[in-house]
């Protein structure tokens, strides 16, 4: 590990202590490297990020009763079904709904699994949280 020197305003370095305090964080570097993580994680720096493979989370708010948008939403679902390891439907009111679908793939697949849905008219809103898994998936021995 490399060791660098960061300057913070009194103001963000109070929000981060309070930050690490909140989640559990043994100290400021934990904090920091998670962080860092997380604001890295969605960036397209690395050129073979997009076949990576990763795990995902998408979860998304759409109008149930929008025109045609339950039959879009399965058809680009189905176009993608490889990547769909479980999805969760829940009723929020009379006009909305909230799924959320656990994916696991390349991550350039992933995220354009994940475009293809949030920007169907009708979905209000949309994230895509993603981790990478590795290289390999290892199948789980009984010994």
């Amino acid at each position: 590990m490399q060791r660098v020197t960061v300057t913070i305003d009194d103001a963000l370095l109070a929000a981060l202590d309070a930050h690490a305090a909140r989640h559990g964080y043994g100290n400021r570097s934990e904090a920091i490297r998670d962080a860092l993580r997380t604001a890295l994680l969605g960036t397209d720096a690395a050129p073979a990020a997009d076949t990576a493979p990763c795990v995902a989370t998408l979860s998304y708010v759409y109008e149930h009763e929008k025109r045609e948008l339950a039959r879009r939403l399965a058809q680009v679902q189905h176009g993608h079904h490889d990547l769909t390891v479980a999805a969760l439907h829940v009723h929020l009111d009379h006009g909305t709904c909230l799924e959320v679908s656990v994916l696991r793939g390349p991550a350039g697949e992933v995220k354009q699994l994940a475009d293809a849905v949030v920007t169907q008219r009708g979905v209000r809103y949309g994230q895509l949280h993603l981790v990478p898994a590795g290289e390999e998936p290892h199948a789980h021995r009984d010994d």
